[in-house]
């Protein structure tokens, strides 16, 4: 036991945790996979480059992926429930949630560069692109693991 509580009281404690910090990715991702949804139905689509256009279907499958990852682990906690399965289906679920926020953030980056490009063509995309991914690669993968070191 430490810190009062026993394996039992942590790995529910880490679940909970777990499924809240869920709650804060999933909005995004749905809000942009349903914004993804409607853009081919815009009258500029017909107008978008073959790289734009495969670059726009890349990031309609990361982010596809990204809420198919996120939302797992809430799926395998209502199939498991009372399996005695808790341990399993945490490990299993952080790693779903880290492989689903990878995919975000691909999604995002993505974004950037599509929508970068269509207003300022592909110098101004390139180097946003890179600078938002070095943004999320640091914030989100960086200093975490950067920490870990310590």
């Amino acid at each position: 036991m430490t810190g009062g509580e026993n394996h039992k009281e942590r790995l529910n404690r880490e679940l909970i945790e777990l499924l809240n910090e869920l709650r804060v990715a999933l909005p995004g991702v749905q809000v942009l996979f349903a914004f993804l949804l409607i853009v081919p139905f815009s009258q500029r689509f017909s107008s978008v480059t073959p790289l734009q256009r495969h670059v726009y279907f890349a990031i309609l499958l990361c982010a596809a992926v990204s809420a198919a990852l996120l939302i797992a682990p809430s799926s395998h906690h209502r199939l498991l429930w009372r399996q005695g399965a808790k341990e399993a289906t945490l490990r299993a679920a952080n790693r779903l949630s880290l492989v689903g926020m990878a995919f975000l953030a691909l999604a995002m980056i993505g974004a950037i560069f599509l929508i970068t490009d269509l207003l300022f063509g592909g110098v101004v995309a390139a180097v946003s692109t890179v600078a938002i991914g070095a943004v999320f690669a640091w914030v989100w993968y960086g200093q975490p693991l950067l920490r870990l070191r310590d």
